[in-house]
């Protein structure tokens, strides 16, 4: 492996979002400390959680997981994309560099990325609610699962779209609707069964259900399956990401 050119590409890829600090980390973490006193509000009296877990503590894994994963989508997504339109990315494709060792580089930053800006959620809700921690390690693989498949649906959709508006599509239509449906704001076992049954077709449902696990040390789903799920789910999304940076596909031509 190029240690050095990875190491390149990573230090890169962090300093990019690091130089707009505000944009990238800041502004995600006010926009989900929003959601966190509208929703708590309305709607803490009307939603079943956890006994002896209250509404607020309940939504702030959501919300956090739901921030990890979508900054970690936006950060691949408009770095490879931006280098496509720009003609940056030539750079990376002439230098001493594996698919595989592109592919680390990238996700490195989205994960990267993806912790800052749960940590820095985690912190600004402690003005709100204290969480309890059954288990930090799994936090940790979930929330670094997250980013890393989210980062990978991020280069993929960087790779696919011809425009930018190919992106926002992707980002609305795709990432935006999976998050929303996934319990955060709420269990999927209060739904009506036919919508239940379709949550549980979500990966990104998987994703929260583990993270708020290594929280509360409950679930809906036993932890052995959210984690074999939410595996099997990046193992694809990869292998398919590094056939498309195999093929070339909408970069050597």
């Amino acid at each position: 492996m190029n240690a050095y050119g990875l190491y390149t590409l990573l230090h890169k890829e962090i300093f990019r979002f690091l130089k707009v600090f505000v944009q990238t980390i800041l502004t995600p973490i006010i926009t989900v400390l929003l959601y966190l006193l509208v929703f708590s509000s309305v709607l803490s009296h009307h939603v079943k959680v956890y006994e002896n877990v209250s509404y607020i503590q309940f939504l702030v894994p959501g919300l956090m997981m739901m921030s990890i994963i979508q900054n970690a989508f936006a950060n691949t997504s408009s770095s490879l994309f931006q280098s496509r339109m720009t003609g940056n990315v030539v750079f990376m494709l002439v230098a001493p560099l594996s698919n595989w060792e592109i592919y680390l580089g990238f996700i490195g930053a989205a994960i990267a990325r993806g912790l800052l800006v749960g940590m820095g959620l985690w912190i600004a809700a402690l003005y709100f609610v204290i969480l309890p921690i059954h288990n930090p390690f799994i936090l940790l693989i979930f929330a670094i699962l997250g980013s890393a498949v989210l980062g990978t649906l991020g280069l993929i959709s960087a790779l696919w779209a011809d425009k930018w508006e190919h992106i926002s599509a992707f980002q609305n239509f795709v990432i935006l609707p999976l998050s929303f449906l996934s319990g955060v704001f709420y269990r999927v076992d209060t739904l009506p069964e036919f919508w239940e049954q379709i949550s549980y077709y979500n990966p990104f449902f998987y994703l929260i259900e583990g993270f708020r696990y290594g929280f509360f040390g409950v679930a809906d789903v036993a932890l052995s399956t959210t984690f074999l799920i939410v595996l099997t789910f990046y193992t694809i999304t990869t292998l398919f990401c590094l056939w498309l940076l195999h093929t070339g596909y909408q970069l050597r031509h």
